[in-house]
């Protein structure tokens, strides 16, 4: 392992694919950094990698971190589903609209080359959200995803029903990614432990009738590096 800039931690990990020509092998950098991250940082890093990798100078990468709070605005982001810009409030250019960032959430960002694995913008947030649901049941979590609602959710029958009797559903994850010349960026949030009363300057993603979990909140006591074991270990079935 090796310090990186930032104070980030840098382990190397080789995954085998076939491609068209036969056997390629791919390496995926992964990176974590202890303390917070300043979006503005992370998107300068995030932009020189994709950059880097597009033009064969670096691995592709997953980048592990936390932000300090603050709320992201996506491309799709409605003026009005900002209630209380009580963080600052940061347009960035992935799709999406409007969530939270910060402290005891676990931010992935994800820089793959989709030149290499398909140019499939569908079956790559698929690939995005199925990953996220295979580390939730490492902890016994049943995450779903819905019909024109990205991320991932889970049932809540512990909650009253919605006035249409339907069961309530809390999101557990966002996915928002933007490409660059087929190298994906940003990417996932998942809430380990936030304060959820911080979403409440925000409709969340536009999506209003439901509200928004996290482990802890499901009752799991489950620690930032429990779920960074989980993310390693069910990323190459989703990605390899």
């Amino acid at each position: 392992m090796e310090r990186g800039v930032c104070g980030k931690k840098r382990a190397r990990f080789a995954i085998d694919a076939a491609g068209a020509a036969g056997q390629m092998r791919r390496m995926v950098e992964w990176i974590n950094s202890r303390g917070l991250v300043s979006h503005e940082e992370a998107v300068a890093f995030m932009e020189d990698r994709v950059a880097a990798i597009h033009e064969g100078r670096a691995d592709e990468a997953l980048w592990l971190l936390e932000h300090p709070p603050l709320y992201t605005a996506g491309t799709s982001a409605r003026a009005a589903d900002l209630l209380d810009a009580r963080f600052p409030v940061i347009p960035t250019g992935r799709g999406g609209q409007y969530t939270y960032h910060g402290p005891g959430q676990r931010i992935v960002y994800v820089m793959l080359d989709l030149n290499r694995r398909g140019r499939d913008v569908r079956a790559f947030v698929t690939r995005l959200e199925s990953w996220v649901i295979a580390a939730l049941a490492e902890f016994g979590i049943r995450g779903e995803i819905r019909e024109g609602r990205v991320g991932v959710w889970v049932a809540r029958p512990d909650k009253p029903p919605l006035p249409d009797g339907s069961m309530r559903e809390d999101k557990i994850a966002a996915i928002g990614i933007k490409l660059r010349r087929w190298v994906s960026f940003h990417g996932i949030s998942i809430n380990v432990e936030p304060d959820l009363a911080h979403y409440g300057g925000i409709v969340p993603c536009g999506i209003s009738g439901h509200g928004v979990t996290s482990l802890v909140d499901l009752g799991l006591p489950v620690t930032m590096d429990d779920l960074d074991l989980a993310l390693r270990q069910t990323f190459p079935a989703a990605f390899g």
